[in-house]
């Protein structure tokens, strides 16, 4: 694993930083409510992604790659969530008092990494190429898990403060509705390059 080991960061952070629903909806989130109101979303992507990754070495990829169907009734279920959030994110009000109050909470976050095509496509590939079965299982799992933890804070920290940054420059009603538009279309990129 040891040699494994630059590989396996490069490509978490290839698949963490990158633009993902988990990201995009961080962003969007530190742009309408704030850091602090986003924090109950990024904890649930961070523990909801561990666990699932936790999950996924602890045997289930097992279970996905002998049973296909599983991946693609995961891969629509997530799309379908996928598309219901960007129609509501590209419709959601610019204006204050008619603004939700907070973002998606933790549960609904946690919850929804089983679900995320993005996430459990990383967590198979990590999972099958960075963990030897054979040869100090324990300890190569416990290096991935651990490994993308931090890659999953640091993430959607990231994204959430580029969001609030990114407030600072709405000034007009207008910025506000192009910048929640343009949410909307990566999270509709994102379903697409799915099925690419």
């Amino acid at each position: 694993m040891y040699t494994q080991f630059l590989p396996l960061i490069l490509f978490g952070i290839v698949t963490a930083f990158s633009p993902g629903p988990n990201n995009i909806i961080s962003s969007y989130s530190g742009f309408n409510f704030g850091f602090r109101k986003t924090i109950p979303f990024m904890l649930g992507v961070i523990f909801g992604w561990t666990a699932m990754l936790t999950l996924m070495s602890s045997g289930l990829i097992v279970i996905f790659q002998k049973y296909i169907f599983l991946q693609n009734a995961i891969k629509i279920s997530g799309t379908i969530f996928l598309i219901y959030l960007a129609y509501k994110i590209a419709f959601s009000s610019t204006n204050q008092s008619d603004n939700i109050k907070k973002p998606v909470n933790f549960f609904d976050t946690f919850l929804f990494q089983f679900i995320n095509p993005k996430g459990v496509l990383v967590a198979m590939i990590a999972v099958s190429t960075f963990i030897d079965v054979q040869n100090n299982y324990l300890r190569d799992a416990l290096i991935v898990v651990i490994t993308y933890f931090f890659m999953a804070v640091f993430s959607v920290s990231s994204w959430c403060l580029l969001g609030k940054y990114l407030r600072n420059f709405a000034t007009s009603e207008n910025f506000i509705k192009k910048f929640n538009y343009t949410m909307s279309f990566l999270l509709i990129v994102c379903v697409i390059m799915i099925y690419v």
